[in-house]
């Protein structure tokens, strides 16, 4: 696990995006232990208090669950990780569609510009 911060958005709140990400994408599946909140800190070269900071924040979202003395574990709840999933991407549409109507863009315009990305790649 590595990540490039942003000087701009708060350290817990980027570490937090990566595992959304990893869960999203299946790197991290339902059930499986999170490494601990030293590890993950010593991987990123972060204050164990960031971390840990970073993993309450994701008990509250109840995307992981911690059990005490074992450690922190992902969500085994499908809906959940699906309405992640469906929120990230939401939240990407979004910041897209407001950075293409800056630059002229009509909707029918983006959705051929969109439809033509998605051929290419």
């Amino acid at each position: 696990m590595s990540i490039q911060f942003d000087p701009n958005k708060a350290i817990y709140a980027q570490i937090v995006d990566s595992f959304y990400q990893q869960i999203c994408s299946s790197e991290l599946m339902p059930g499986e232990k999170l490494p601990s909140v030293r590890e993950t800190a010593q991987t990123l070269k972060v204050n164990p208090n960031t971390v840990s900071r970073a993993y309450q924040e994701m008990d509250r979202d109840k995307v992981t669950f911690s059990k005490r003395g074992q450690g922190t574990f992902v969500t085994e709840d499908h809906t959940i990780i699906r309405a992640l999933k469906e929120a990230l991407a939401k939240k990407q549409l979004t910041e897209l569609v407001h950075y293409m109507r800056k630059l002229g863009y009509t909707d029918e315009t983006m959705i051929e510009a969109l439809t033509k990305t998605i051929r290419e790649v």
